[in-house]
Formats: C-alpha cells, structure tokens, sequence
C-alpha cells in the first residue's frame, strides 16, 4: 500500500517516516518537494503517485507570526488540507490530517472532546480549523483528523530544545506557568498515527501524551532531566511568570487538555505519560 507522507522534514514529518510499519511503500515528500498550498502540485503529485493513503504533517505553525501574516497561514493550514482532500477525493484516497488545540479558546475546566464546540483564539487557531472543515467537506467518510498539542522531538524547532539552549545561554529562564496542556511526543504520536490508519479510523479523534503541565512544569522537567544527562547546567534556573508578564501578538488558550479517550478506544490502549517520553527524547538529544 503507497502512502504518501507531506510535510516530510518536518518534526513529525521526520517521526512518522522514522516508525513506518514494515512493508509499508512510503513516499515522503518535505515542502520543497512538494508545497501543499500549491493546488496544481498538490493534484498533479497526487495523480501521479496515485496513493492510498496521505498523511498530511505539513503545516504552518509560527503562531505568533500568523497574526500578521493570515494569508501565508491560511495557505498552509486551510487552503494545503482542502488541495489534498480534493485530490484524495478523485483518486479514491483516504486523507490523515493533523490539527491542534489551538481550535479551541482554553476557557473550559475539563479536557476538550472531540465534538466541543471550536472557537480559536487567534489566526494560528482559525487556520487549522479551516483546514479540519475543508477536510470534511471534501471527504467525510474517507479522512481522519486527529488533534494534538505541544509537540516536541529531538529535532527541530520546539519549545524542549529552546529551553535547552536558553539555560545553557542564560542561566536562568522565566517561563508562562498559567497555560496549562499536554506536551507530546512526536515519536508518539506518529506511532499514534500509524495505528490508527491500520484501525481503519475515520473522524475527528484527539492525541497527546498523557498527563497535564503548564510551560513551566514542562521547562522545569526539563531541567531536571536535562541536567542528569549533561544537557542543561548545573546553575540553571526556571522562574515562573504569568502570561501577563510575557505578552505575545498571538492570544493562547489557558487550558487546552485534549479528552483522549475515543482514541483510547480505538487503539485499545492509553497514552504514555509525558514525563516518560520526554526522558527518552531528552536522552536522544545526549546522544546526538
């Protein structure tokens, strides 16, 4: 079966091209190779390799950045997902997209379920769920969306390898102890990803790490395991600040805990604790 990877360089990109089952005829394809904003590229590839399945990983995710550039945003998020639902749409395949927390405002006490009501903050926000809409426009019965926050790798651009850096630099870092989510291995949920595909799974479903933590928990995890395997130094400090004290031109949900459980139900198991995965990532960047 051919399946067709976007968004290849990426973090996720990268994880879910690493843990392909075995036998599985990949053809993975990085933004250079293929632009999903581009709909002439989009149809013409997806004619060409005539794929089972797409598993759409490619995104734009500066989110700050989006609130003044909408258009680039919307053209990786909403217009990129609507080009290759249309193309899975006439070659006959089926479509995995990954979407993000961000389509909600954070103002509940509970995890978010699937069927919550969206209402996006910000650009960032919006865009992703645009994208998630035109998937179900085109496809409804034929594409997966599966929701996550707060990815991170050893690779990449990522909040981890931030805080690695900033301590290293600085010392000390003050850090958003008022937003609270879940931090999510990218290698997880790629293998989230792929057992999902072999269950067949259609619909909007959630994914992250198990767990709950703001920035700051995160980045004193950080810390602390980074310190034990020679990443972070000794000296290093993580202050916590509210968000008031770090303004950003993008406004971000409070609390945006993902409900798991159909998922769970899926898969027939839960999410590995974050704390857990976050070690092995960090012990990866030790031997890198």
């Amino acid at each position: 079966m051919r399946i067709l990877v976007t968004g290849a360089g990426g973090q996720l990109g990268r994880e879910l091209v690493r843990m392909a089952p075995a036998g599985a005829e990949l053809v993975a394809r990085d933004r250079q190779a293929l632009d999903v904003g581009d709909r002439t590229a989009v149809l013409e590839g997806l004619r060409a390799l005539r794929p089972a399945v797409v598993v759409n990983a490619a995104a734009y995710t500066a989110v700050d950045k989006a609130e003044s550039d909408p258009e680039a945003a919307s053209r990786g998020n909403a217009d990129g997902p609507g080009f290759l639902a249309e193309g899975c749409r006439e070659v006959g395949a089926r479509l995995v997209h990954v979407s993000t927390d961000f389509v909600f405002d954070g103002a509940t006490s509970r995890p978010y379920r699937p069927d919550d009501p969206p209402a996006p903050l910000g650009v960032y926000g919006a865009t992703k769920l645009e994208g998630e809409r035109r998937v179900l426009r085109e496809i409804p019965n034929r594409s997966l969306i599966v929701r996550t926050a707060w990815v991170y790798s050893s690779h990449g651009r990522n909040f981890v390898l931030t805080m690695i850096r900033l301590m290293r630099e600085r010392g000390t870092v003050r850090v958003v102890s008022d937003q609270v989510g879940t931090p999510t291995s990218a290698r997880e949920l790629a293998i989230a990803l792929w057992d999902l595909m072999a269950a067949n799974a259609t619909g909007v479903h959630h994914w992250t790490d198990a767990g709950v933590a703001s920035w700051y928990d995160l980045a004193e995890a950080v810390r602390r395991l980074g310190q034990t395997r020679g990443l972070v130094p000794s000296n290093a400090r993580v202050v916590p600040i509210s968000t008031s004290e770090y303004p950003t031109p993008a406004h971000r949900p409070a609390c945006s805990v993902l409900d798991k459980s159909s998922t769970w139900s899926i898969l027939g198991r839960t999410s590995r604790h974050w704390l857990d995965t976050l070690d092995e990532v960090l012990a990866e960047c030790a031997h890198a």
